[in-house]
């Protein structure tokens, strides 16, 4: 089938749910994830990125987001005592529908559920959505330097194709360096076992929030 841009609706896990997020959920998603500690594994540019000041936050997260050029989702816990609870937002964008490419990326959770069913959850259904859309080729990637969320995107499956050099600036202007993985068609029946695999490992119970001590050490 041909690549199409899929629209945005939810997609709904065992643990979480993908809604579509907009403007309007943004100070919600402020007290998720405005913290400088996100901020430092690189979203939105890295530690210099960061916006103490709610208003401010808003401000940014409205251009940085791309809610016209992206499938932009909020993610929420399914179950539990936190269910509903918006604990972060991811994306999935840069679709060319003549190369049969998309990017998953954009992505931040609050503290509390690093290390948890979040992620792979998450990666799960949107990689889903891409390849059941007619894409052949979805993209990942990271700061070079960000050894936390390269070793998250290795867990994933994806292969690393390269490094990009002096790709884009950083929020405190320094350049970095952009490790490039991505997920093919007819790789996806492996990956996606894997995540399984590691989703029913957990054994089906609601996500709960860990402390951040946990959180940072998972």
């Amino acid at each position: 089938m041909p690549a199409v841009r899929p629209p945005v609706a939810p997609l709904r896990g065992r643990y979480i749910c993908l809604e579509p997020l907009s403007p309007a959920d943004l100070p919600e998603l402020c007290k998720a994830i405005a913290d400088p500690r996100v901020f430092a594994g690189g979203f939105g540019g890295g530690s210099a990125g960061y916006r103490a000041d709610r208003d401010d936050f808003l401000a940014w997260a409205r251009e940085y987001l791309q809610f016209d050029r992206c499938n932009v989702y909020g993610v929420r816990i399914r179950g539990g005592a936190h269910d509903g609870a918006l604990v972060g937002t991811t994306s999935l964008g840069d679709f060319d529908e003549a190369t049969e490419s998309a990017h998953i990326g954009w992505t931040a959770y609050d503290l509390r559920v690093w290390g948890s069913a979040v992620n792979p959850e998450a990666k799960l259904l949107l990689f889903g959505l891409a390849f059941e859309s007619g894409f052949g080729r979805v993209k990942i990637q990271a700061d070079a330097a960000n050894v936390r969320s390269r070793s998250a995107i290795e867990r994933l499956g994806a292969v690393l194709e390269g490094v990009h050099r002096r790709d884009k600036r950083r929020a405190d202007g320094a350049w970095r360096d952009t490790a490039i993985y991505s997920v093919l068609r007819g790789e996806w029946p492996a990956v996606r076992s894997g995540l399984h695999a590691r989703l029913d490992a957990l054994g089906g119970e609601p996500i709960d929030y860990r402390t951040v001590d946990e959180a940072l050490t998972a």
